[in-house]
This record gives structure tokens, sequence and C-alpha cells, in this order.
């Protein structure tokens, strides 16, 4: 059997969170729902589950003016652009970075996890995160980092 090469699977993970990121960020705009408004809400006979006050924050970013699906959105074409990747992009250090990726899926699971809409995108982010981690732990690099690192211009 052939190795696991930890670095492309997460890359397909998180291709797959990232555009289920962008699509449920254009659901959580036209269907606003604060996902933990179970935690501490009341639940009213017409009108279901309503969120405790102390919620306000983030029923306001949410729900009013729908601030944190349209960052998912920004931060899921994001991750798109480099894992895809767009050729202005593939002869970076932005391509080559896992680091950077890491850290953009934890920003896309922190985002999607507070909205109805993109718990499914936190969930496949988280794999794909914990899956670059394994990959940066076992020393991995990327073929097309090897072949472009050093190079100034574009390929």
């Amino acid at each position: 059997m052939g190795k696991l090469i930890w670095h492309e699977y997460a890359r397909f993970v998180s291709i797959t969170a990232s555009v289920y990121a962008v699509w449920a960020g254009f659901m959580g705009i036209m269907y606003r729902k604060y996902f933990w408004d179970f935690v501490g809400g009341t639940l009213r006979d017409p009108g279901g589950i309503q969120a405790p006050a102390s919620a306000a924050p983030m029923i306001a970013v949410i729900v009013k003016a729908p601030v944190v699906p349209i960052f998912a959105i920004v931060v899921g074409l994001l991750l798109l652009a480099i894992e895809n990747p767009l050729p202005l992009i593939k002869s970076t250090g932005l391509y080559r970075s896992l680091v950077l990726r890491v850290v953009l899926l934890v920003t896309q699971f922190v985002l999607t996890i507070l909205f109805y809409q993109g718990t499914n995108a936190a969930v496949y982010s988280f794999v794909a995160m914990c899956c670059y981690t394994r990959a940066i732990m076992l020393g991995e690099e990327m073929k097309e980092a090897k072949e472009n690192r050093g190079r100034g211009g574009s390929a």
C-alpha cells in the first residue's frame, strides 16, 4: 500500500470546505440565523427559540447585518484561490505556505461555526486544518514548492 500524503488529502478537503463556506455564506445572507441561539434561549409558542439577551452582539453581526457570512465568503474565496491555485499565486510564497493555509482554515472555521448554514463547512474546515497540521508535523513539502523555491519571476 502507498503512503498517505497528508497535504494532498488536506487540500481536497479544504477545497470542499471552502466551496461549502462560500455557498453557506450566500445562504446565510438570504436566510439569517444565529446557530448558537439554543444555548440559553427561550422557547416561545409562536416563534420557536429566541436567543438570550447576551447574544445581542452576535445577532447584530449575523442576523441584522450579515457581516459574518460575508467574511466567510471572502475567506472561502481566498482559500479557493490558494488551494486551486491561480497562476498568479502559484509562483509565490503564499502557495508554498502550509501554515498560512492552517491560519485561513482556522479563520474560516470560526466564521462558519457562528451561523446556521455554515456548520458543515466548519466541520470540513476543522478536518482540513487537522490534516495540514499533521502534514506540517511530518515535515511534508509540496512538489511544486520544491520546484519554484527561490525563483523571483513568475512561471
